[in-house]
Order: structure tokens, then C-alpha cells, then sequence
């Protein structure tokens, strides 16, 4: 019983260290401001879908107007929310702007990450990026052997251990007036699934504070192999807009990443943007 009051107080405790991470500077924009901003980013993408068809010059200014409506309201309004950057992002897949479309798309995925309208649109824009880059072997298998940490999002295996524990705990207290074998069966494997689901949302709580992920925005970028256009090319080929990184050093003007396969070069900060 001890040992499950730790795990339910060190659940909460994380809980807690990741809601204290929101940002509390005052918005900038009024409550008003913001629906204006919001329903003349849905006009301009709606007149961009009608346009498109037989003016893709005027359609992607429209698309361009719609995407600084809604930007303005996530930097200057203080609003982050899924359907938000949703819609960044697909304003600037309209746009053919892969690169903006999938850091938006990766940015909506860390508040509505099972939305399969989102997980659509994203797939279809890593398809269209020109750069393929393999993920390496040791994160395939970690990957394969624990996809339900990978692929089931923060806020259901929460869910799912909430439950599990509610399980564990209902059934522990039974069998101390009934000792029937079945019970003390669920009651242990529905602590081992709480256990495993808690370790599962502590380690990306402490792993997603270091690994910040972006994404090349700029049409094209010559990865170097230091923090200067005075050192050689990393690669025979230059990277491309959409390929994504882990952050590895920020040197202001230059960044230090890692590509999906392990591969390590220096690229500008202004050809690069953060998800988060």
C-alpha cells in the first residue's frame, strides 16, 4: 500500500512541475482583437481556396495574410492550442512552404496529438520533403519494443494510469476481506501497468525539457561542420526545407544539431526554427 501512495505522490508531483512550465506573460491582444484576428484568418483562407483554382498568385497572398492573422494571435494573443497551429500550418502547405507546414503541423501535434486530421496532413507533408533521411537503427527498435510510449499520447496514458492505479488499489483493498486468487491477479498486473505508465510520463517529462526539436525552414541550407561559413560542408549536398533535428548546442547565430539518422553538422539560426 505504501509503495502505491509513492507512485500516486510522485504522479502528481510531476503533474504539477509540467503545468508550472505555462507561460504567464500577459497577453498582448484583448479578447476582441482576438476573434477579429481569428475570423479574418478563416475569410482570407477561405477566399485563398476559392481563388486558388484560377489565380495561384493572389491564393498564396491570401494564404499569407491568413497565416499572419493566426501567427499574430499565437505570438502577440497568447493563445497555443492545436487547432491554431493547425491552421498555420495548413496555410503555409498551401503556400508550398513545407518547411513552416510541418513545424506548424509539429507544433499542433504536442496539444492534439491523436487528431487524425492533423496526423494526415502531416504524414502528406514529410512526403513531400525532398531530403530523405533514415532514422537510425537504435531508435527504430526502441520504438518497435515501446510503442505504446511513442505512439499513445502524454494525456491518455495519464488516463490509462489513473485507471490502473484505481484498479490496483480497489482490488488490493478486497482482498483483505476476500482472498480469492483471480483479485490478487488483476490487483498485480493493474500495479505493474500503473507503474510502467508512470515511468513512461516521468521520463518524457524530464526528457522533453532537454530534447528541443525544429525543423529547416529555409528552401535550402549548407550543413557545416563547425560554427562558421569558414568551415567545409557536412554533407556533399545541401539540407532542404522540412527536415527536422534534435537541438543539440545554441551558439546564437549557429546551432549544433542531430538528424533523425545520427548525423551531426553546424546549420544558421535563420534557416532553422524551434517546435517549441
Amino acid at each position: 500500500m505504501k509503495s502505491l501512495q509513492r507512485i500516486l505522490g510522485i504522479f502528481l508531483f510531476s503533474l504539477v512541475s509540467v503545468s508550472a512550465v505555462a507561460d504567464d506573460a500577459p497577453a498582448k491582444l484583448s479578447a476582441p482583437e482576438i476573434s477579429d484576428l481569428f475570423s479574418q484568418g478563416k475569410e482570407f483562407f477561405r477566399q485563398a481556396n476559392e481563388t486558388a483554382a484560377t489565380d495561384n498568385t493572389a491564393a498564396r497572398e491570401l494564404y499569407q495574410k491568413a497565416a499572419l492573422r493566426f501567427e499574430r494571435i499565437a505570438s502577440e494573443g497568447g493563445i497555443d492550442n492545436g487547432k491554431l497551429y493547425y491552421n498555420i500550418g495548413n496555410a503555409y502547405f498551401r503556400m508550398k512552404d513545407i518547411g513552416r507546414a510541418i513545424l506548424n503541423y509539429r507544433r499542433a501535434e504536442l496539444y492534439a496529438p491523436n487528431d487524425p486530421n492533423l496526423q494526415q496532413n502531416l504524414a502528406y507533408a514529410l512526403q513531400r520533403r525532398q531530403d530523405e533521411v533514415e532514422v537510425e537503427a537504435q531508435r527504430k527498435i526502441m520504438h518497435t519494443l515501446f510503442f505504446w510510449h511513442y505512439d499513445i499520447s502524454a494525456h491518455t496514458r495519464a488516463w490509462m494510469f489513473a485507471g490502473a492505479f484505481a484498479s490496483a488499489w480497489v482490488f488490493a483493498t478486497l482482498l483483505l476481506f476476500t482472498r480469492r486468487p483471480w483479485m490478487k491477479w488483476v490487483a498485480g498486473v493493474s500495479a505493474v501497468v500503473a507503474v510502467t505508465l508512470l515511468a513512461s510520463l516521468i521520463i518524457e517529462a524530464g526528457t522533453s525539457a532537454k530534447n528541443r526539436n525544429g525543423v529547416i525552414i529555409a528552401e535550402s541550407t549548407i550543413a557545416r561542420k563547425g560554427d562558421s561559413t569558414s568551415y567545409e560542408p557536412s554533407f556533399q549536398d545541401p539540407l532542404h526545407a522540412g527536415t527536422e533535428f534534435r537541438l543539440l548546442e545554441d551558439r546564437g547565430t549557429w546551432l549544433n544539431i542531430a538528424l533523425a539518422d545520427g548525423r551531426q553538422c553546424w546549420l544558421t539560426s535563420q534557416d532553422v526554427e524551434l517546435v517549441r
